[in-house]
């Protein structure tokens, strides 16, 4: 097995990267489709989001800062809830970003078909989005320097349409038809603002991610919270700026059947060609933050392993640095799951495996607020407890209400996900649980 040591390591900047790739590339691609359906009020969303996830960006950066533990997120959980906490927080990570992938790879094979002028039906799509799996999968066995340096590149792709449209879509910009979209379907103010939680919250999902890698960074305390917080704080402005001009350029219901709506607003501003042109960028953003999301989930399952959880397979690294027989053993997976989310409509695609991911995804958020204040007791770091307790208490809380937000569906299947986990830990906790009440 080769190590981390002998490989090299992503910068702080590629970090920042790869973080704000793996929020945005998700994130915003295909998320004025499903806004379209709130309309404009769903800037109420981004900025409950927005503000939520600045906090919890704060409370993960203290936590990477502090915590003496290996393992990133599962090894914050441990200082609360002990080797069942680390487990189950890596656990449900881990199978939120195996879900998630798969909604990113639609993404992809929606800008992709769009750009290319293709009609694809349910089945094509699923095929399509399992070759968009494995494609972005072979990268990765470069190392993580291949795939910071990849990113540096791909996220572009999305950078540069979204400040376009973020500066210059301004000047398309028609108040009377942001009025028109400001509430498409006359709901409540509370219930819109909720029904368009679930993908504000999405869109910044991966702010984590800067900790899932810690091992594979240069001063992991030092690099790990600049990453979170700055790569945060610049999505929030992007994402915020761009969905809403969009709402005063295009009707809601055009925005909604989009399976491009980005490129549709480019052609809608500078016609057909910068359309194109830009459906091909976004489809590249899409593959750049894939890889590094194919990246980061093996790495994981490698931390898991390393505690015992996983088989040893998990743990094996080759000479790059990259944990390649994880990496074949969960594209495996996800290819199997790609078939399960077949639906006729690409946004009903996308939607499933978003609501599922971000209920697995927000139990390992709750987890690791939950062991901020044990963090900062054990670092001796008490000066600094008022405003991170605050920071995580917030956080949590508004992780509890964005999974009641993601609906009882969602609820329900999130939640067998993370039961069935917990039953397969009752099966291996004796080595660790059975080893400390004889301790």
């Amino acid at each position: 097995e080769y190590t981390m040591s002998t490989t090299k390591k992503m910068s702080v900047t590629q970090l920042i990267i790869i973080t704000a790739v793996n929020m945005m590339g998700s994130g915003i691609v295909m998320l004025p489709a499903k806004l379209a359906q709130v309309g404009g009020l769903s800037i109420i969303s981004w900025l409950v989001t927005a503000v939520g996830s600045l906090l919890l960006a704060y409370a993960f950066a203290k936590c990477g800062m502090y915590s003496q533990k290996s393992g990133g997120m599962d090894g914050y959980a441990e200082y609360t809830f002990g080797k069942a906490g680390n487990f189950l927080c890596g656990y449900s990570y881990g199978i939120s970003i195996i879900i998630a992938n798969v909604a990113i790879a639609t993404s992809a094979v929606g800008y992709g078909a769009t750009f290319l002028g293709a009609e694809l039906t349910p089945g094509m799509t699923c095929l399509a989005t399992i070759a968009v799996l494995w494609i972005a999968t072979l990268p990765n066995f470069g190392g993580p320097g291949v795939t910071g340096k990849l990113s540096s590149i791909t996220v572009w792709g999305v950078i540069l349409p979204i400040l376009a449209m973020s500066t210059v879509g301004w000047f398309y910009f028609s108040g009377n038809l942001y009025v028109a979209n400001w509430n498409v379907h006359n709901l409540p103010f509370g219930e819109a603002a909720t029904n368009a939680i679930t993908m504000t919250l999405w869109s910044f999902l991966g702010l984590e991610s800067a900790c899932a890698n810690a091992d594979a960074v240069d001063n992991p305390e030092k690099s790990v919270p600049t990453a979170v917080l700055c790569a945060t704080a610049l999505c929030a402005v992007i994402y915020i700026a761009s969905t809403n001009v969009l709402f005063g350029m295009l009707p809601a219901a055009e925005i909604e059947q989009s399976s491009a709506p980005f490129g549709l607003a480019f052609a809608h501003m500078f016609g057909p060609l910068a359309g194109r042109v830009v459906m091909g960028m976004m489809t590249i953003a899409c593959m750049g933050c894939l890889m590094g999301w194919q990246f980061t989930l093996p790495n994981i399952f490698k931390s898991m392993a390393r505690e015992g959880f996983m088989p040893s397979a998990f743990a094996y690294t080759n000479r790059f640095g990259a944990p390649a027989k994880g990496m074949l053993i969960l594209t495996l997976i996800q290819t199997a799951m790609a078939f399960m989310a077949i639906s006729p409509n690409l946004n009903q695609q996308f939607e499933i495996p978003v609501n599922l991911a971000t209920i697995a995804n927000l139990i390992s958020y709750i987890l690791c607020m939950s062991a901020v204040k044990n963090i900062l007791i054990t670092a001796n770091k008490q000066k600094e407890m008022a405003f991170s307790l605050f920071a995580a208490a917030v956080g949590g809380v508004y992780s509890l209400y964005a999974a009641y937000a993601s609906g009882f569906e969602a609820m329900t299947y999130g939640s067998l996900v993370v039961f069935a986990g917990m039953l397969f830990y009752g099966y291996i906790s004796s080595r660790y649980d059975l080893e400390t009440s004889k301790a």
